[in-house]
């Protein structure tokens, strides 16, 4: 179950894309990373302007590393940290092919259960445990992707009328409330972290 538009890029053109394709879904998420998320969400719909064509993980995997990486730092950069991130997504493309036969979704579609999703999106490069979760909400609360045990792995941002992640957002209104949490979470770790010094 596909949202009808999801709204992390914040651009329609890009969001349909993300709607429509696993792989870009991906790589935004790669992206999401030290940079604002639309910037991140918008990196899938730029790549395919730059290639020409829809993404395909096959022609990415077999592309030059290098070739990828010029690419990703064209300016405007795809990325605050263009050529670690063009890596990174060659890297996942990689994987794909090798792993999951060139079917990104079926990195979620095959999961028995949450536990497994999880541990296959943890071991992808650019997900840690917290990404890893959040992506694991991402796709049970946008996507309908609910195997076994998913509300387990995902944790807090698994659950329903929360602002915590991407996650959550579906419009601009929701886009703001997480952005706000953000905020507000990290200015408490500077609080935590001045009270320790």
């Amino acid at each position: 179950m596909a949202p009808s538009q999801p709204a992390l890029a914040q651009e329609p053109d890009a969001d349909k894309l993300l709607a429509r394709d696993p792989l870009a879904l991906l790589i935004g998420m790669v992206l999401d990373q030290q940079v604002p998320l639309e910037w991140a969400f918008l990196g899938p719909y730029t790549l395919t302007q730059r290639l020409g064509t829809d993404l395909d993980v096959g022609k990415l995997a077999a592309m030059e590393e290098d070739t990828l990486v010029t690419i990703f730092c064209d300016r405007p950069a795809l990325h605050r940290y263009p050529a670690a991130m063009a890596r990174r997504v060659h890297e996942l493309c990689n994987i794909i092919v090798s792993d999951y036969d060139s079917d990104p979704a079926s990195i979620w579609t095959t999961a028995a259960d949450g536990k497994e999703l999880y541990k296959r999106i943890k071991s992808l490069p650019g997900f840690g445990e917290m990404k890893a979760r959040i992506f694991t909400a991402l796709l049970a609360k946008q996507f309908g992707v609910t195997p076994p045990g998913w509300q387990d792995v995902a944790g807090d941002f698994g659950k329903p009328g929360t602002f915590l992640s991407v996650a959550d957002i579906v419009d601009e209104a929701s886009l703001l409330k997480v952005r706000a949490y953000k905020t507000q979470k990290k200015a408490a770790a500077k609080l935590a972290a001045a009270a320790r010094s």
